[in-house]
């Protein structure tokens, strides 16, 4: 509200209450906001108070929950680097032995093919 419309509401005031009554009226009514005021603090109080519980509850859950999730992820990454691991040791294993067949094989057809050349010299 603005100057003017509070000088409105005083001037009605004094016309329906007279001067007299307007310092009791506006002692009672600053004495019922007041009242109010404190009312409603205590309210906020009491709900502070009684949710208290409740927010430390939800917090411990919370704390519980992330906790939780953070282990289960620790353990899925272990498990992903281990299985991991093992799939490329097993490649590495299954890379060697093949190359080791192909070096043998490669080995005995030179070998093969110098006996050829060898017998094709002779019987020439």
């Amino acid at each position: 509200m603005s100057g003017p419309e509070i000088f409105v509401i005083v001037i009605v005031a004094l016309l329906l209450f007279g001067a007299e009554k307007l310092p009791d009226i506006a002692k009672t009514l600053g004495k019922g906001m007041r009242d109010f005021k404190k009312a409603t603090d205590e309210i906020k109080r009491e709900l502070e108070t009684s949710t208290a519980d409740i927010r430390r509850d939800m917090s411990e859950v919370t704390d519980s929950i992330k906790k939780d999730v953070n282990d289960l992820s620790d353990k899925i990454t272990k498990d992903v680097n281990e299985v991991s691991d093992s799939v490329k040791s097993d490649m590495e294993n299954a890379t060697s032995e093949v190359k080791k067949e192909v070096d043998d094989v490669a080995g005995t057809i030179q070998s093969d093919a110098t006996e050829v050349a060898d017998n094709l010299k002779k019987g020439a």
